[in-house]
């Protein structure tokens, strides 16, 4: 009997979980078709929030008005559903959506500041030039990925992977988004506050005060949240509420402020004499793409820092979808398959390199992003303002990235002080390393490593500016070096969990969730 009278199982740990359970739709389980596509669609409504705000930046710096942005979103949206369709059927077959990157802006915008587009008066031309030198080192990248992936060499570096190295990686995929969280939000705080209220609230509070096991609010909360903050957001801009603001408080408050709605065509008027088609967009729609050695390097870094990232996406996807850990095998199946898409978007020209992000709906993704083709369609949920989607990304990036690396500590001993130093330290630097590498940027101009050779500033400062990358990087090196002939370390590492999932036929469940179809095995082998 334990002290106080109770017994000693109510004091025991909680046991560990390989598999996360209470998940309503795992991988081998699927919804009905019509709470699919509305679980896909507030995946595209997510998905959006970060596809405008990268055309928003890289657009106007390349040259182009409100028509090529409208554009390069649906055309970002498009390959997106493509991306997404290849990676959840050939892929890691995990329910990952293959969307826009913050990792390639920094290369982006160094291609659309170069001199040597001087040249152009017409900033449609300017626009169109940078954008096929995007296009080219993109297509470069999306080989090194593809080589990284489809043979094997992210696999042989995975199998080193241990829960411990993999904790700041997934803790900060999410956490290291930070910014594009509450700073967005308060950028207009009357809507962007009661948006993070309602989605909280809807999400974790109504479900509990109506005992509904269907998991209605759960599971739409997105959905009625975005509604009900937007008819407001409409109802103050009718009002005049934002009349008198600030240019800046308008466009971040107004819905009628983003210049895409008016922008983006119904349909697209045809060659033919007063025939219209719709717009699909399609391979090197701004021209012949262009090579650079320096700026494909740069592009490259980036691809590199998709990579990780995705890592830790990927991680994140198995663990909310009630899978077991993926097999190297399998995470570098995804990898390379990420290069496709990365040779996708280079093709098509959506002006930045792709990554995966992580929601158990974004399966389905592909059901309703090609909608985007309709350019009025995109442009008109475009036009939601920012502070909205930055209010839901308070919650996804925290309860999705965040919490799945923080459970990833059942498998290491945290009464060790390795595991707590290491796991302390790399999340720290991971955070203050890019902490320090953007706040430079910003106050110089140029970033801390400032050479003659703009290629290799560019690679330094996408690298040190990725707080998932520094972090797995810390992580991973001192897992591997600290006290590694000690007898104990393997164990508090939380290695021996993962031991059973090296390879991919160790464990029956691996070729349950992660095996492609009998008629595909031949042709995309698990390696």
């Amino acid at each position: 009997m334990a002290a106080g009278g109770g017994k000693s199982d109510d004091f025991q740990p909680f046991p560990v979980k390989d598999q996360l359970p209470g998940v309503d739709f795992c991988l081998s389980s699927t919804p009905s078709w019509p709470e699919a596509v509305l679980l896909g669609f507030q995946h595209y409504l997510v998905m959006l929030g970060t596809t405008v705000i990268i055309s928003s930046i890289i657009v106007p710096l390349m040259g182009g008005g409100n028509v090529e942005k409208a554009n390069v979103i649906n055309t970002v949206l498009f390959v997106a559903g493509i991306n997404t369709l290849l990676q959840t059927l050939f892929g890691s077959r995990l329910p990952v959506v293959i969307g826009g990157s913050y990792a390639f802006i920094i290369p982006t915008i160094s291609i659309a500041l170069s001199r040597r587009y001087s040249i152009f008066v017409d900033p449609h031309r300017r626009f169109k030039a940078s954008m096929r030198d995007v296009q080219g080192s993109l297509i470069v990248a999306s080989f090194f990925t593809m080589v990284i992936g489809f043979f094997g060499f992210w696999r042989i570096i995975s199998r080193f992977f241990s829960p411990l190295a993999a904790i700041p990686l997934v803790i900060l995929t999410g956490l290291g988004l930070y910014a594009q969280g509450f700073p967005q939000l308060a950028r207009c705080i009357e809507i962007g506050l009661p948006a993070l209220v309602a989605v909280v609230f809807l999400s974790q509070y109504v479900p509990h005060f109506l005992k509904s096991r269907r998991g209605i609010f759960e599971r739409f909360a997105i959905l009625f949240s975005v509604a009900i903050i937007w008819a407001f957001a409409e109802i103050l801009t009718a009002a005049g509420a934002y009349d008198n603001r600030a240019p800046q408080t308008q466009f971040s408050c107004r819905t009628d402020r983003s210049g895409l709605i008016s922008a983006a065509p119904w349909l697209a008027k045809s060659s033919v004499c007063c025939t219209y088609r719709i717009r699909f967009p399609y391979p090197f729609q701004w021209g012949r793409p262009r090579f650079n050695a320096g700026d494909a390097v740069a592009v490259i870094a980036a691809s590199f820092v998709a990579i990780i990232e995705s890592t830790g996406t990927f991680i994140t996807a198995s663990r909310y979808a009630s899978a077991t850990p993926m097999p190297p095998s399998v995470l570098s199946r995804g990898v390379g398959w990420l290069g496709v898409g990365l040779l996708l978007d280079g093709l098509f020209g959506t002006g930045s390199g792709s990554t995966a992000s992580a929601n158990p709906s974004s399966i389905f993704y592909h059901l309703v992003g090609t909608k985007s083709i309709v350019g009025k369609f995109g442009a008109v949920l475009a036009s939601i303002p920012l502070p909205i989607m930055a209010a839901v990304y308070c919650v996804l990036f925290a309860y999705v990235a965040a919490s799945a690396g923080l459970g990833l500590l059942q498998f290491c001993n945290l009464n060790s002080f390795r595991t707590k130093f290491i796991v302390g330290f790399s999340v720290f630097m991971g955070l203050s390393v890019p902490q320090y590498f953007n706040q430079y940027l910003l106050v110089s101009g140029h970033g801390p490593v400032h050479t003659r050779s703009t290629w290799f500033n560019n690679v330094m400062q996408v690298i040190f500016s990725s707080p998932a990358t520094v972090g797995f990087i810390v992580a991973f090196f001192l897992d591997c070096t600290h006290s590694y002939g000690h007898s104990s370390v393997r164990r508090d590492s939380g290695r021996h969990w993962w031991e059973k999932f090296r390879n991919f036929n160790t464990d029956t469940r691996s070729d349950e969730f992660y095996s492609l179809p009998a008629n595909l095995n031949r042709f995309f082998p698990s390696f």
